[in-house]
């Protein structure tokens, strides 16, 4: 099999020689190999490459083109590394014109030579031209897909999998697919001409952001506006094209965007599903549907239970048919979200005084809601968090939400709709197990920190986020003699300043909330407020407002069906 990466690789002349092609979606969990053999500031997506074809033998070889630097470093790294492969590289023209399609012909005849020499077989290029014969007819007898709840477009990088798979799950349709490996070919070429006719028909797909006709991808665009429901937009870290035209879109396309950083490996795979759930029920304006474990209001009462099942916490609150809460819990999360859950499921049941038979619906939220066998739905914090957050203050419109491994900054409309939402990266910075972390340090308990941090008096300055750097930091402080107020001090305020770059991201509107753990922290909180420059609204108990959120979500949803 010959891999590839690229929409603009010439797929179809390894076809027409009858050798198997197969698009390279790497699924490594970190890049032990390629650290050693590329240089740092080459992108993860290079990395994980090299990473997924060194642990897999089922490729030949790997036809790459000039898309960037990273790419040639990758090449120059295949070659060295796999000597007894066909490694190749396309030199792919910016420009679409006559003589750049020319250019690009010559560049397929040396590739055909070469992997002619390297395998024994033989080019004809009548087996092409019948090859984009068959499968231009073949798209023309392609059935027209069924209709589907939403109506997604792809843009970026490379997008993943996993986010296809999250999307045909959720029975959402795929409009267009924009990526660097969306392949958007008029497949066909002239029998007289046929490497020429099929140079120029790969040439001429929607152009990727190096090409020199990128605009044309606004113009593609603005015949799907009627009908498209939202766009996600996928980056791998550091690459800035593509950053570039996110930042664009964002302004002018008027259509809800989603933009889904990630660096290649499987850990992204967490934080992907949230997020894309999360935009997709955003989009949803019918409302979740849901299905009540008996019949509504049998007995003159409906209970549901709302489980958040966090990092750190597992939270669960019991509301009523009036949305009353009638009670609610907290447990530190165990080794299992599965057992932390059974074991709150008991407990708040407990409280409120109920037996799970008297349940009419149990909704979980959060990282390990897949992970609760026993819940009826699952729904997305983002979700969750803002119905939870309206429920407890309806003027709210931006929310920050600190929890054990993750920040989340989230725009509530009026009536309290999640209308944009941004999540920080799988670092812990700035979260629940960062301040943890800097309390052990300082050798103090993680409710201490909050309130010593009131009493600093020498205005410090914590200049790196990264756990390990900031930890390194504070040891360097604690040996100059710094005192522990100063330092838990400059260790809120460097929180705050990020905190606030992700609020930000959404739009600070006013009618600001903090919910979450860290919003027990008072020094967190009134550094947030000094950065902001408003007050921030932290209800009583703010680590049940995802699972509040869950309950109502679920509540909404069984009276709708009734």
């Amino acid at each position: 099999m010959i891999g590839y990466v690229c929409k603009y690789a010439p797929l179809e002349i390894f076809e027409a020689m009858g050798t198997e092609t197969g698009r390279i979606q790497p699924q490594v969990t970190n890049f032990n190999q390629a650290d050693t053999l590329m240089h740092p500031n080459v992108c993860s997506f290079a990395k994980a490459v090299l990473e997924e074809v060194m642990g897999n033998d089922v490729y030949e070889g790997l036809v790459l083109t000039t898309c960037c630097d990273s790419m040639r470093r990758l090449y120059d790294n295949l070659k060295e590394q796999f000597p007894n492969k066909f490694i190749y590289i396309c030199d792919v023209p910016r420009k679409v014109t006559g003589l750049s399609v020319k250019v690009y012909e010559k560049s397929l005849r040396r590739m055909i030579a070469a992997y002619e020499e390297f395998s024994g077989k033989t080019f004809q290029e009548d087996a092409l031209f019948n090859l984009l014969e068959r499968k231009k007819e073949a798209e023309k007898l392609k059935k027209t897909p069924e209709k589907k709840k939403k109506k997604i477009g792809l843009m970026g990088a490379r997008a993943s999998a996993g986010v296809i798979n999250l999307l045909e799950n959720h029975e959402a349709e795929v409009l267009f697919d924009l990526t660097c490996t969306g392949i958007q070919r008029k497949l066909g070429a002239k029998k007289e001409q046929v490497l020429f006719s099929y140079a120029e028909s790969l040439l001429n797909q929607i152009p990727c952001m190096r090409m020199q006709k990128a605009v044309n991808r606004e113009n593609y665009l603005e015949g799907f506006k009627d009908e498209l429901d939202g766009i996600i937009y996928h980056t791998v870290k550091f690459c800035d094209n593509f950053g570039y035209e996110y930042a664009w879109l964002k302004e002018r396309i008027g259509v809800p965007l989603l933009l889904v950083e990630t660096d290649a490996t499987k850990q992204c795979e967490g934080q992907i599903q949230t997020r894309v759930e999360a935009f997709l029920e955003s989009l949803d304006t019918e409302g979740k549907k849901v299905t009540g474990r008996k019949k509504s209001m049998e007995d003159g009462h409906m209970y549901v239970l709302g489980i958040d099942s966090g990092s750190t916490s597992t939270n669960a609150v019991i509301i009523n048919e009036k949305e009353e809460i009638l009670a609610s819990h907290v447990i530190r999360t165990g080794a299992k979200s599965g057992e932390s859950a059974e074991r709150i499921f008991r407990e708040v049941l407990e409280k409120a005084g109920l037996a799970k038979e008297n349940l009419d619906l149990v909704v979980s939220t959060g990282y390990g809601r897949v992970s609760i066998d026993f819940a009826d739905e699952n729904i997305t914090e983002i979700t969750c968090h803002g119905r939870g957050a309206h429920y407890f203050n309806p003027s709210v419109h931006t929310i920050l939400d600190i929890g054990g491994q993750d920040s989340k900054a989230i725009h509530l409309s009026d009536s309290g709709e999640v209308t944009d939402f941004v999540m920080n990266d799988k670092c812990a910075a700035g979260t629940g197990r960062f301040l943890e972390m800097m309390a052990r340090t300082l050798e103090i308990g993680i409710d201490e920190l909050g309130p010593i941090s009131l009493q600093w008096k020498e205005d410090i300055t914590i200049s790196s986020m990264c756990s390990v750097f900031a930890e390194s930091e504070v040891i360097s402080l604690i040996a100059r003699n710094k005192e522990k107020p100063d330092i838990a001090h400059g260790i809120h305020k460097a929180i705050a300043n990020k905190a606030v770059s992700l609020m930000k991201r959404v739009g600070l509107e006013e009618g600001y909330m903090m919910t979450g753990g860290v919003a027990k922290n008072p020094g967190v909180v009134k550094a947030v407020e000094e950065k902001l420059g408003a007050s921030l609204y932290i209800c009583e108990e703010p680590e049940i407002v995802g699972a509040l959120g869950a309950a109502l979500l679920g509540l909404e949803g069984l009276q709708k069906k009734d």
